[in-house]
Formats: C-alpha cells, structure tokens, sequence
C-alpha cells in the first residue's frame, strides 16, 4: 500500500467557521491537547520535519490547517487545545471553532485524537470525545510520547484506555506511538486508510505502490 499521508502540502489556514472551505474530499482531522505532541506526530506521519509547526510554547497553533493528501482528501489540523497561558478569550474562540467543526462538518471522516502516553484521557480530552461521538463517525486515539514509558507501563495504559472508551465500540481504536522511535506509522496508516477508502471508492481498486 502506498503511504496515506507522505507528500501532504500546505492547502490553507482558517480562523473562524465561517472560513471553513466549501467541502471538496474527505478530511481527517487530527487533534489533541496542547503539548500532547500533536504536531510532531503529523511530521513523523507525513514524513516532513516542518509541514505541522513544531513550538516550545504549547498554544501555538490558532488556526485550522488543510493539507491535501496525494491519495485525495484533506489532513485538517486542529487548534491544540487546555494550554492555561492561552487568554480565556482565545480559548473560548478555540473550543467554538474545534467543536463546530467536529459536529458539523458534513466532509469529516474521521478523528485522530493525541494524548499524552503518560496523561491520557484528561477532562478536556473527554470534551473532544463527547463533541465528537454524537457523529458516528471513527475515531482513532494515538498514544504519543510511549518511548517515554517501559514496556510494562505502556502495555497497561494501552490497555486502560481501550477500557475506558470500550462503551464507544468499534467507533475508536487506540494504539500506542512514538515520534521519537518513529513507532506506530503502519499501525496508524492500516487504522486510517479505510476511512479515506470509504469517500474515495476508486482507490479499494487501486494497486498497491
């Protein structure tokens, strides 16, 4: 199978729901909450050390992000969101945007949703889940950062949190990621890849690369 999200590019920013882009291919949306390693994951997926920004100061991303994808579709990155420093105000923007978003995107296919390996499932996390699970559609959790924990430690969280959302069905999967070690692309592709497959028939039939 040729890769889902190598030679993504840059498509366009949005600020406001307002700007969201009249609908042209299915989008997978990639969340998380600041810090979680987001946008280092995006990098790793796509293979590109820059097309997500990469900050020491969580908060950074304020805007939406398209990036069209070789297959068809979009990457969509959203607004990392819970960073304190943030001022109320933007982060009440943000909250609006990301929930708007992920209720009424008509051309969403799926969720990507990060969290930390060693903090997953924060309140704010499960805001994400609640906004999200009223549309059916699937969800797929990356457990970031796993080379920060021993083998043990990653097992049983991979475990917990599959408990956790195990009252969501086959509407989520989770797995473990790191993109340091540059673990879990294949795991993360082979999980996505249907949902793309789903909104752009021609590619089931499509040799593999």
């Amino acid at each position: 199978m040729s890769s889902l999200f190598r030679g993504a590019a840059f498509h366009l920013s949005v600020a406001k729901p307002s700007g969201l882009p009249a609908p042209a291919g299915p989008e997978i949306a990639f969340a998380g909450r600041s810090n979680a390693g987001k946008s280092s994951a995006i990098n790793t997926l796509v293979g590109h050390t820059r097309l997500a920004f990469v900050s020491k100061t969580p908060g950074r991303t304020q805007l939406i992000n398209y990036f069209t994808l070789v297959r068809g579709g979009f990457l969509v990155d959203l607004p990392g969101y819970g960073y304190a420093q943030v001022p109320i105000e933007v982060r009440k923007a943000w909250a609006g945007l990301i929930e708007r978003y992920l209720k009424e995107r008509e051309s969403l296919a799926g969720l990507v949703l990060i969290m930390d390996a060693r903090h997953p499932l924060t309140p704010l996390d499960w805001n994400m889940i609640e906004w999200f699970s009223v549309s059916g559609k699937p969800m797929h959790v990356l457990l970031t950062k796993a080379d920060k924990l021993t083998r043990s430690a990653q097992a049983a969280t991979l475990a917990d949190v599959r408990r956790q959302l195990s009252g969501m069905g086959e509407q989520v999967s989770v797995q473990l990621f790191s993109s340091l070690k540059k673990t879990g692309v294949e795991e993360a592709e082979a999980a996505v890849s249907p949902w793309l497959a789903a909104h752009l028939p021609d590619q089931a039939s499509t040799p593999p690369v």
